[in-house]
């Protein structure tokens, strides 16, 4: 019980700060949208998407209400909407940098639950920067990528990124319902595990 109320707590935390890093960054790059929505706060009410909290307390798992962007108010759109979009992860990878000073350099010092709780914010940190950095749309990492797209098949790209959704979804659910459950291997979590051992080893070996 005592480890999912970490796992509870680490995700609104962590989903909070994603949420209110888009909002910030969009809002500073000169588009008001999100911040007419209320959602340039700390407030977790305010990111927290209905379903994916009552899957927080159903599964221990969950994501964030997404943040309103509106290119048009940006001055360079393609450059902009990508740096709104890795906001979130790297505000994710910030979080997991600050919990892992005290963690890293001070765990002797520091009670278990603590340290236990500084943990399972660290691991989700990281696990939603890497799920997040994939370049399959609606995820933030297939908007940074935008920015590689030669100009001529930016709007081949814009297509890409409007209509793949579905199609990322159907590969969830043929990778979580029929690779995973039949013959034991997930390419998602191959991709994702990658990432995490990556960004871990690097966080680690650093500093």
């Amino acid at each position: 019980m005592i480890e999912f109320l970490y796992i509870l707590f680490a995700l609104v935390v962590v989903i909070t700060f994603h949420e209110f890093a888009h909002a910030y960054v969009a809002y500073l790059l000169g588009d008001p949208t999100a911040k007419k929505h209320g959602r340039v706060t700390l407030n977790p009410l305010v990111h927290l998407d209905p379903l994916g909290t009552i899957l927080i307390f159903l599964a221990g798992i969950g994501w964030g209400k997404p943040v309103p962007v509106n290119r048009a108010y940006f001055k360079r759109p393609v450059a902009y909407e990508a740096l709104v979009a890795l906001a979130g992860p790297m505000m994710n990878l910030l979080i997991a940098v600050v919990v892992l000073v005290p963690l890293k350099y001070f765990g002797n010092y520091l009670n278990y639950e603590l340290a236990m709780l500084l943990a399972t914010i660290f691991d989700i940190s990281i696990l939603l920067f890497a799920f997040n950095m994939l370049p399959f749309p609606p995820l933030d990492g297939s908007k940074f990528v935008q920015l590689l797209v030669p100009r001529r098949f930016q709007h081949h790209y814009q297509f890409y990124l409007a209509n793949a959704s579905l199609y990322f979804l159907a590969f969830l659910i043929f990778d979580n319902f029929l690779l995973a459950k039949y013959f034991g291997f997930s390419v998602l979590s191959l991709l994702i595990g990658w990432i995490v051992v990556g960004v871990k080893t690097v966080l680690f070996l650093g500093g």
